[in-house]
């Protein structure tokens, strides 16, 4: 019974390991010799999945712009229309202020997130097994060595990252509209306020602790949104994965389940990231 607990816990462990990647005194390690190796380690796995299907989204969607006409629309031109119709009018019903980076902010954001969810519904064993039999043959690594995640957000550095190019935005975005003053009177005299001149010293620190908490809670919470409905429905699909022969049909009936999540949480992110920059470039106070 410890065997099996052992067993079913390494193979879990073995799918929530990133690939990595540092500089070591010796030259460039990789994996388990990035163990101590800090902060800068690279996630490869993370990061060549992402980029390539950043890659394939900017492919797909050229791709249809070079072949778009006048005249009836083919299948695939009809179903990018419809994505970028549905994206614009979301973001004009959300967006309050004028911007031309927006909706195509909110296109990439949505196609390419969904994208990288999209990765979930492989079977868990399939690639990374594959890179495995490729480590094993071709460079004489042990499988067990070899580590590969392809769904980008389940790695909270990608969706930290994510996040904190939202929160530069709506930084830049708040002082754009507002100012350097007036974004700093934002963070100082809001909500509570006083005429009293003496009251609003002692105010002050209050409303910059209060606005910084919910200025840095908007993209905290988005990362972890993401990384969490995504690590879990991961976690799920490896658990399945661990009853053998039998996890293609338990894997189908969750992945037609897990199709409803991995659109809802590309589709919140970018709305949250469209209400969050409609916030930063209004001039309420």
């Amino acid at each position: 019974m410890a065997a099996e607990e052992v067993t079913l816990s390494s193979h879990i462990q073995h799918h929530l390991t990133n690939a990595k990647m540092c500089s070591t005194d010796t030259g460039l390690a990789f994996n388990k010799a990035c163990a101590d190796s800090g902060f800068w380690t690279w996630h490869v796995d993370t990061l060549a999945w992402s980029i390539g299907l950043g890659l394939l989204f900017l492919w797909i969607f050229r791709s249809a712009a070079k072949k778009s006409t006048l005249g009836v629309p083919g299948k695939f031109q009809c179903f990018i229309e419809m994505i970028v119709e549905f994206i614009g009018d979301n973001v004009r019903d959300t967006f309050h202020g004028k911007s031309k980076l927006i909706a195509p902010l909110a296109l990439t954001i949505f196609v390419w997130v969904f994208l990288m969810n999209l990765m979930d519904l492989i079977p868990v064993d399939f690639l990374p097994a594959f890179a495995g039999l490729v480590g094993e043959t071709a460079f004489g690594m042990d499988s067990h060595d070899v580590y590969m995640k392809i769904v980008p957000t389940t790695d909270i550095n990608l969706t930290a990252a994510l996040a904190l190019g939202v929160f530069i935005l709506m930084i830049g975005y708040s002082i754009k509209i507002k100012g350097v003053l007036g974004f700093v009177k934002e963070l100082t005299l809001h909500p509570f306020s006083s005429n009293n001149k003496l009251a609003m010293v002692f105010l002050i620190p209050c409303n910059l602790l209060l606005e910084l908490i919910a200025l840095v809670a908007k993209p905290f919470s988005l990362a972890l949104r993401l990384f969490g409905n995504l690590y879990a429905g991961e976690l799920i699909f490896i658990l399945i994965g661990a009853v053998g022969l039998m996890q293609l049909p338990l894997h189908f009936i969750w992945a037609v389940f897990h199709i409803l999540v991995i659109v809802l949480q590309a589709f919140v992110f970018m709305m949250l990231t469209v209400v969050y920059l409609s916030m930063a470039s209004s001039d309420n106070h």
